[in-house]
């Protein structure tokens, strides 16, 4: 499933525009705590996290992860959006809880 295909299956919102939308996504990854999320996602996930700050797009890049999930439709900073933009990295976000978005993308994948 594409990146785009998740977007509309789900309804997620696309913070950062139009980035990674023909890329394959694998399987997910839910965490809040970047040393496990560094540990442990694959190449070709997204990545559910409330984490907001400028680090989760180092790790975000460093996993190759194609697009990290906000849930709750909390707010993320501008200048990370920025960032996020300039390194090609997708910020989608949905009203859901991490625990409920994490069940949407596990079934939508199956």
């Amino acid at each position: 499933m594409t990146l785009a295909q998740l977007i509309e299956n789900i309804r997620f919102e696309v913070v950062t525009g139009d980035i990674n939308m023909d890329r394959e996504i694998r399987t997910g990854y839910t965490s809040d705590l970047l040393s496990d999320a560094i540990a442990n996602i694959e190449e070709n996930s997204v990545w559910i996290t409330m984490q907001r700050h400028i680090n989760i797009l180092g790790v975000a890049k460093l996993k190759d992860v194609v697009a990290v999930v906000i849930p709750r439709n909390l707010q993320v900073e501008q200048s990370v959006v920025d960032k996020a933009r300039e390194e090609g990295i997708a910020i989608l976000r949905g009203p859901q809880t991490a625990f409920e978005i994490s069940a949407l993308i596990y079934n939508a994948l199956r």
